[in-house]
């Protein structure tokens, strides 16, 4: 177990992020087989043949990459320090590691270590193009629908610590964390630690990836992070949930492709989302969207370049109310 310790500055400076560089190295891991679940399949069967029509040589990645995954090289993949960052800045970000900081973990090869350090501008710019390679093939494709999986993810996660405080986002982010008196247990088998935050307070990060696994980031350089599966991530790559159950009585005051919207809102969702949940034109859902809006019944939050709705606690009060009737 890893018991990090919160101080009130550390709550104040707690953040999420969301990692391009982060998801090419765990999505590698899913691709050399630690997605034992399956539940990236059809991901993974579609990529592999893009990868080998490609003729992407991935050696300079893979082999930094172990898995198992007992560890990995951090400056692989650093923390972000904006909110929502570029591949692009993060790639500029790698090629300009220190040299101190270029550790890796004991499962890597002696001489891809020795490589690395006996010339570090080179290697890293080789590193740096390998994973924009792999990048337009494997994750540019299907990028939209997981930056807006991972933003939605934060919306909700936001709204949590509106409501229950530091407790209340941590006791829900994932099964291995807890909240217990100021002080983030993260459950793992592969390490015991004890930790303070020293006032930098902690990076959350979305990753559509890492699941059954949190992976967390305690190296003294970077701001201590912690990588966590986002809610649902098993409907990622459905190609149309089931839908959502629309009270008749909704439909009956709304009209049935409104309060199948406000329904199908459990999560935060974006207008290309809804169309494909829900089978309505794209035009369609905007306009529906626009007057639940107007009626105060959906509100619209902007996450980088994408705009997620939410259903308000109006529209709560309906669905509650119609269901019950």
């Amino acid at each position: 177990m890893i018991e990090i310790e919160f101080s009130p500055e550390d709550v104040a400076r707690t953040r999420f992020a969301i990692s391009p560089l982060w998801e090419v190295v765990a999505s590698v891991r899913v691709l050399k087989g630690a997605d034992e679940q399956g539940i990236h399949r059809v991901w993974t069967e579609q990529v592999r043949d893009r990868l080998a029509a490609a003729k992407v040589d991935l050696t300079p990645l893979t082999d930094l990459i172990p898995v198992p995954t007992l560890a990995l090289a951090c400056f692989l993949a650093p923390p972000p320090t904006t909110p929502l960052t570029s591949l692009e800045v993060e790639l500029a970000a790698l090629r300009a590691t220190p040299p101190e900081l270029l550790r890796t973990p004991s499962a890597i090869t002696p001489e891809r270590v020795a490589e690395i350090r006996a010339d570090p501008d080179r290697e890293l710019a080789r590193l740096a193009e390998t994973i924009q390679a792999y990048w337009d093939v494997a994750l540019a494709p299907y990028w939209p629908r997981i930056l807006a999986f991972l933003e939605g993810d934060i919306l909700f996660r936001a709204g949590r610590l509106v409501e229950g405080g530091a407790r209340g986002l941590f006791n829900d982010l994932d099964p291995q964390v807890a909240w217990d008196a100021g002080t983030l247990q993260v459950q793992t088998r592969f390490c015991r630690d004890r930790r303070t935050l020293g006032g930098r307070g902690l990076l959350l990060v979305p990753s559509a990836f890492v699941w059954p696994r949190v992976f967390s980031v305690l190296d003294g350089h970077w701001q201590p992070t912690l990588r966590y599966p986002p809610r649902g991530i098993g409907t990622l790559w459905s190609a149309a949930p089931a839908p959502t159950a629309v009270p008749d009585a909704l439909a009956g005051v709304l009209g049935r492709s409104r309060a199948t919207l406000v329904a199908e809102l459990t999560t935060p969702a974006s207008t290309t989302d809804l169309a494909r949940r829900t089978g309505l034109t794209p035009g369609g859902v905007s306009q529906h969207l626009s007057a639940l809006r107007a009626a105060g019944l959906v509100g619209a939050h902007r996450a980088g370049r994408v705009v997620l709705y939410a259903r308000t606690r109006a529209a709560e009060t309906l669905l509650a109310a119609a269901g019950s009737g």
